[in-house]
């Protein structure tokens, strides 16, 4: 008992910096104006705790709803309206805790983040078994998105500010772009390229993959040079 309270009271201790937020993203702005006016006018009964809960939910359930859609494609109207849940659980838990003063930056970061792991695993298993994209589409599609996660944490913890986003494109901007694919899916499920038909997700998820990739690598290349640069910089001061 006493050595777990000296964990508890090491981990308080040991100088945690809540890293600064960066958020670039295309509707960064108007989100968080639409965010805040939501959080002031919340009922007192709804905590952050709850939201988190309901955005991790209703990406699961988005999931089973791609999976249903390979026998009903008006399924797809659900996937819609799963993801705007998830956006609003997903981005208001933290605007509530902040605009309440009832924030827990550790608890907060580490539940939010491995809601969001989870819950892409289910989002991508039900687009998998869709129909509407070959399941390396999606895989490939999971992998990029947890590089990018990969990469955003590590920055976080060794430059000491967390990425919302990568240039324009953040979390809301990737749940638009689904529910315009999904809208598009239900006229035009299929893409033709030279002639040759594809599935439309397939030609959009293999362009999303590059995309993701190619913004991961760049990303990784600035800030490895920044962190030796600055490394670099330490070690001459520091006669090592």
């Amino acid at each position: 008992m006493q050595l777990r309270e000296s964990k508890v009271a090491d981990r308080r201790q040991s100088g945690f910096v809540n890293a600064l937020r960066v958020h670039k993203a295309l509707t960064a702005d108007l989100e968080k104006r639409v965010l805040v006016w939501l959080a002031v006018r919340a009922p007192a009964f709804i905590n952050s705790d709850q939201l988190t809960t309901l955005g991790f939910i209703a990406q699961v359930l988005g999931g089973a709803a791609y999976a249903f859609a390979a026998r009903d494609w008006r399924a797809l109207w659900l996937v819609n309206f799963f993801l705007v849940l998830n956006w609003l659980g997903d981005s208001l838990d933290g605007t509530l805790a902040r605009v309440r003063d009832q924030q827990r930056p550790r608890y907060g970061f580490y539940v939010d983040h491995i809601s969001d792991t989870f819950g892409a695993i289910a989002l991508m298993s039900g687009l998998a078994l869709s129909g509407y994209a070959h399941w390396q589409i999606a895989a490939g599609l999971l992998v990029g998105f947890y590089v990018l996660s990969i990469e955003s944490f590590l920055a976080t913890y060794t430059m000491g500010h967390f990425h919302l986003s990568h240039g324009i494109f953040g979390p809301t901007e990737i749940r638009i772009v689904l529910i315009l694919g999904n809208i598009v899916l239900m006229v035009h499920p299929n893409a033709h390229i030279a002639g040759r038909p594809f599935l439309l997700f397939d030609v959009g998820g293999a362009v999303a993959i590059i995309v993701m990739l190619t913004m991961a690598v760049v990303t990784v290349c600035h800030h490895i040079a920044v962190l030796y640069r600055e490394e670099k910089l330490d070690a001459e001061v520091g006669g090592a």
